[in-house]
């Protein structure tokens, strides 16, 4: 048994191997997915290799170079690939394959498909939904090429300090603690105004913090059965009301799931700084992100369901 032999990096690369339904994504994928024109006549990679190493970019946090550098050091990244040193794809061919994503929108599809998937292993259960947002900062310097900021990203103040970038808005499942609907804004969209496409309709309750308190009105205007269970502010005119905050420490508790999506997305795979510039790039990022940290979260359910 080689088990002992298999360091952390090659046991996450063979469960999530197992674990991510490859066939519903290439199909999906493939009528964007160009089969000819590749430069010098080589035959194109497969559709399977392209997404595998797209999917290694998201998990290591890997520049289009990056990535290609890695494929050729790294022994387990390759089988996960499947590809053999001799056939390591270079980083235009990785950087045409993410633009080919970008441009056809196809992260918000892949984001539905993961979780069509997980709703069929009984996973989403959609009964209640926990609304949160999280700053993914953007290099605020104008030492770059063109000299100046991303004019899509903003800036915003949170506590006493200033963040530039943008905006992570998502709802989760309030039993699973899955990622069912994502939106990205620039910083200084306020977080209540993304609501309604956080809401799938038929939820019982919304949780959220206290910068969703009082939006009884654009909670019910998408979900009308659901019952507001967002933190109320107990702090008014210096006098803190006792009964709120406790009422607001045990939606703690079933708030507190939503960061364990945002853990894993920005601390396990390192998405806390945008790569790239523009909203959209970085949507499609944070889309397949999510989708795969969707996986990720359910995998001891979904390997028990893979083996029995």
């Amino acid at each position: 048994d080689n088990k002992e032999q298999k360091n952390r990096r090659e046991e996450f690369l063979e469960k999530m191997d197992e674990l991510i339904p490859w066939a519903r994504l290439e199909k999906k994928i493939a009528r964007y997915y160009v089969k000819s024109g590749n430069q010098g006549g080589r035959p194109p990679y497969p559709l399977s290799t392209m997404l595998r190493v797209h999917c290694l970019q998201l998990f290591y946090n890997l520049s289009d170079p990056g990535m290609e550098d890695a494929l050729y050091e790294v022994e387990s990244m390759r089988r996960f690939a499947g590809i053999s040193l001799d056939r390591v794809p270079d980083e235009t061919t990785i950087l045409n394959f993410r633009h080919m994503l970008e441009e056809n929108d196809l992260g918000e599809d892949i984001l539905k498909l993961v979780n069509a998937y997980l709703s069929k292993k009984g996973l989403l259960l959609k009964r209640g939904s926990i609304v949160d947002a999280t700053i993914i900062a953007a290099p605020s310097s104008t030492k770059n090429e063109s000299g100046e900021r991303d004019g899509q990203m903003h800036q915003t103040r949170k506590g006493q300090q200033w963040y530039f970038g943008m905006k992570l808005h998502i709802g989760v499942d309030s039993r699973s603690g899955l990622a069912h609907s994502a939106v990205v804004t620039a910083a200084n969209v306020h977080d209540k105004h993304p609501i309604p496409q956080l809401l799938h309709g038929a939820e019982q309750r919304v949780y959220g913090d206290s910068a969703y308190a009082s939006q009884k009105q654009l909670i019910q205007a998408k979900a009308p059965g659901a019952k507001d269970f967002t933190n109320q502010r107990s702090r008014k005119g210096g006098h803190i009301d006792e009964a709120v905050r406790a009422k607001n420490r045990t939606k703690s508790q079933v708030r507190a799931r939503v960061e364990h999506v945002f853990g894993v997305v920005k601390r396990l795979w390192g998405f806390n700084k945008v790569r790239y510039r523009g909203l959209a790039k970085n949507a499609t990022r944070s889309f397949v992100a999510l989708a795969l940290a969707n996986i990720f979260l359910a995998r001891r359910t979904l390997y028990g369901q893979v083996r029995p």
